[in-house]
């Protein structure tokens, strides 16, 4: 019986901690794990930082650049208030063209090159504003893999990425493949 109530309590306990580290991400966006667990030990939680390490990746906490270039952590839904397409707007413009680099074609697939970081943020703003061109992405720390839906040309994958990238130039120098290297606009 004994045993019974103390592994509840763990679980309640460890219950009540995810959830004020998820409050904690939202309400303070900190910049490391040391800041988080500052903040967790402020609010009477004594972890260690491997404890808060397995938290965060079960929470699916990761770290993004804010608009300012800044790596913050940020909760599954804070990543998902992109979706939302007022605040999406305003956050991916200068996100997207922070972190843009360059463009180039291969066949039909597309490549962009990113500041390191950027990749993932700036592909989930061309998943959630292109998918009618855009069949989806695939994001490393400093590359977007661009996989167009079928039929679609060169200069409708030009121009719809223009509109989520807007320092990125609309046309394409005609070549059949490869060689349409795309930089930002001076």
């Amino acid at each position: 019986m004994q045993t019974n109530l103390a592994n509840l309590y763990k679980m309640i306990t460890k219950n009540r901690r995810l959830a004020i580290i998820q409050e904690l991400v939202n309400t303070h966006s900190p910049s490391s794990q040391g800041k988080l667990l500052k903040l967790l030990h402020e609010r009477g939680f004594s972890i260690t930082q491997t404890t808060l390490s397995r938290d965060i990746k079960q929470l699916k906490i990761s770290k993004m650049p804010d608009e300012k270039g800044n790596y913050l952590y940020m909760t599954p839904h804070n990543e998902a208030s992109y979706s939302n397409p007022s605040r999406m707007k305003e956050k991916s413009l200068s996100l997207s063209n922070r972190g843009f680099i360059s463009f180039d074609f291969s066949y039909q697939l597309g490549i962009i090159k990113t500041r390191s970081g950027y990749a993932n943020g700036i592909a989930l703003d061309i998943d959630n504003r292109a998918s009618s061109v855009i069949l989806g992405t695939v994001a490393g720390d400093d590359t977007v893999l661009i996989i167009p839906r079928e039929g679609i040309t060169r200069q409708e994958i030009l121009n719809t990425l223009a509109t989520v990238i807007p320092g990125m130039k609309k046309e394409d120098d005609g070549m059949t493949f490869g060689g349409s290297q795309l930089t930002t606009q001076k």
